[in-house]
């Protein structure tokens, strides 16, 4: 701490016009500077030369620093800015085939003093994989983790926002264990490699003894962790599609982040917890989009939307621009990951039932969405987008975009591959650790997962059935959802790997695929609430849709006209899961509606209440283990089943 003091008063002094302070200082600063970009470069010569213009540099604008605690940060930039300008001119252009030749000869002089640490064969391995890098991964590297320099310091240096800063460095690592791995070494090696490049780039054999390189420097942190993953061809599914989705368009144009247009108010019983719904609006402030599907697109996706406010300066060579995070930090913040659906604002983490849904109850799009698909909503919808589609099949498919308050808005966001988003800290939640945790979750949310009940009739058969339903993806995986439904004397299941149809009259058994009867009914712990899932069902069999809601009540109504029959969902917005599904027809006669039938949902809150009838009543469909249920599966008919079932053509 006093040697931190002294150095602020250093700087001071050297900013008012002391000319022992600022020859201080210099003495100081050439020697930090000069392993610094050595390491950078690893050329003597070079360095030399970016150390002494850096210097001059340093004297001749000291005055403009506003910070004197921000002097090494500073000071870096200034150093970087030389090292660009000098790899941009043509002599270095004509130099770079004699390059290697250069550092070889540079470098076997600071291994004279080595050779007890490591063979000259490995100290060439590491110096070879460093000298491939980017400078600015190479920097990035260096400031973080020989001079221990926090991210927001990096930044300064750097010249972009602390957030860029941490992909720059998840990115820095990916592509130094590239280079090593290409010699063998395995994932566990980069530390190792770190500190051994720290030695043999150290001024001297003392100061070589001295370096140490921890695994918590090599950390990235909660923010950019992520998006810092696309570092290589393979990673990259399609930054050319992805183009045109930046946050902006994503806030202006799909939806999901308008501002109210139809007076629609969260529900009056969501109390507090309500403002979940109301979305970030378009406030334009630093806001990050992070959509993760460990599956592939097809499957469960998880979900993490924050927002923070950021304030962006410009500056010259000596004063490099940067973008310095608010005081305010996290404004709000939206985590929907494997285990619950959490909302942070004003530090207050509210865990609720209900997954994300529009404020105007327009339909969530997503960035891998079929272009058709979202035209056909749009059009429903009387809105536009520019979202671009990106195409993209297998696991672990991870999306991320961001939108700034910079001039253009926002920056080109990442589509690439990363299998353990979800062992990540940041995708558990960064809210302070004093904030207050409210768990509005009822107890089968709780839980994670349920049994439910289906009665009612269709067209005169009465109609039963039961089935277990996942909240979240964790659960999903244990207790994985089935359905058993009886319509007369068709049944219905529907089970994690397979689903069919068997009637009695005529006696026919017919094999669909997994999930097929599912369709057109709550799947929450697919990542998107019940409301969007049955419209983007629909919309995927352009089946039109008319979303209704009374301001106040938890319950909204969605009416699907499919060929000649209307199916009106009532939908608990509380609770996610579909409350009723009444089927009617129009009446040719009276020109109104006939009503053909229901299905009613109930599900089980206590697992208690069942006693022991959960051995009988939801008893696993265990017929699906029959041989006589083989064959290739049906194609699904979609959401329309539920239609087939009312004109009885399901058989």
């Amino acid at each position: 701490m006093y040697q931190q003091l002294y150095q602020i008063d250093l700087v001071r002094r050297a900013q008012q016009g002391d000319r022992q302070s600022l020859d201080q200082l210099a003495q100081q600063a050439r020697e930090r500077l000069r392993t610094y970009v050595y390491r950078l470069t690893q050329r003597d010569d070079l360095a030399q030369e970016i150390v002494q213009e850096s210097l001059l540099e340093m004297c001749r604008v000291i005055g403009k620093l506003k910070k004197s605690d921000r002097f090494w940060p500073w000071l870096y930039g200034i150093a970087i800015n030389k090292l660009r300008r000098h790899y941009r001119t043509e002599r270095t252009q004509r130099r770079v085939a004699f390059n290697s030749v250069t550092k070889k000869s540079s470098l076997q002089k600071r291994e004279d003093g080595l050779e007890k640490l490591v063979s000259k064969e490995l100290k060439h391995i590491v110096s070879s994989a460093m000298s491939k890098l980017r400078t600015r991964h190479k920097a990035v590297l260096i400031m973080r983790c020989y001079d221990g320099m926090k991210y927001s310091e990096i930044a300064e240096s750097m010249g972009c926002s602390e957030f860029s800063t941490r992909m720059l460095f998840m990115r820095a690592k990916k592509s130094l264990q590239k280079e090593l791995s290409r010699n063998g070494f395995g994932k566990s090696s980069l530390l190792a490699a770190l500190i051994l490049f720290g030695k043999i780039t150290a001024p001297s054999e003392a100061a070589a003894a001295q370096v140490s390189v921890t695994a918590a420097a090599t950390k990235v942190g909660l923010l950019a962790g992520i998006a810092g993953l696309a570092t290589t061809k393979t990673a990259i599914v399609s930054l050319t599609a992805a183009g045109a989705l930046t946050a902006g368009t994503i806030v202006a144009t799909s939806g999901h982040w308008r501002q109210p247009t139809d007076g629609w108010q969260a529900p009056s019983t969501f109390s507090a917890r309500s403002q979940a719904v109301s979305q970030f609006g378009q406030e334009g402030a630093g806001e990050e989009y992070w959509y993760y599907f460990p599956q592939g697109p097809e499957n469960p996706m998880m979900l993490r939307v924050r927002q923070g406010k950021t304030d962006v300066q410009v500056g010259s060579e000596a004063e490099p621009p940067r973008q310095r995070p608010a005081k305010a930090g996290i404004d709000r913040q939206i985590l929907q990951n494997d285990r619950a659906n959490y909302y942070y604002h004003d530090n207050r983490v509210y865990i609720n039932n209900y997954r994300l849904f529009a404020s105007d109850l327009s339909v969530l799009k997503l960035p891998t969405d079929d272009p058709e698909l979202i035209d056909f909503i749009c059009r429903l919808e009387g809105s536009t987008s520019t979202l671009q589609h990106i195409k993209s099949t297998g696991r672990g498919l991870l999306v991320v975009a961001a939108r700034s308050q910079t001039e253009n808005g926002g920056r080109q966001p990442w589509a690439i591959r990363h299998f353990n988003v979800l062992d990540e800290d940041y995708f558990q939640g960064d809210w302070p650790a004093t904030a207050t945790t409210i768990d509005n979750r009822d107890v089968m949310h709780k839980r994670g997962w349920t049994y439910f009940r289906i009665s009612g009739q269709i067209s005169g058969r009465r109609v039963s059935g039961t089935g277990r339903i996942p909240f979240i993806y964790l659960a999903g995986k244990r207790y994985r959802p089935w359905l058993k439904l009886q319509v007369g004397s068709l049944e219905i299941v529907d089970t994690y790997n397979k689903a069919y149809q068997r009637s009695v009259e005529p006696d026919r058994l017919e094999i669909f695929k997994s999930g097929s009867f599912f369709k057109g009914l709550a799947r929450p712990w697919m990542g998107l609430h019940t409301i969007d899932t049955v419209r983007r069902d629909a919309a995927e069999q352009r089946i039109r849709f008319e979303t209704k809601h009374t301001p106040g009540s938890r319950f909204a109504q969605v009416e699907l006209l499919c060929k000649d029959v209307r199916l009106i969902y009532k939908i608990d917005l509380e609770t996610d899961v579909i409350d009723e599904i009444i089927f009617s027809a129009p009446d040719k006669v009276g020109g109104g509606q006939d009503r053909l039938g229901n299905l009613e949902f109930s599900y089980i809150q206590s697992l208690d209440t069942l006693s022991g009838a959960v051995n009988d009543e939801f008893v696993h469909p265990e017929i699906l283990r029959h041989s006589a249920v083989a064959g290739v599966p049906k194609k699904s008919p979609g959401l329309l089943w539920l239609v087939q079932l009312v004109e009885d053509s399901l058989k």
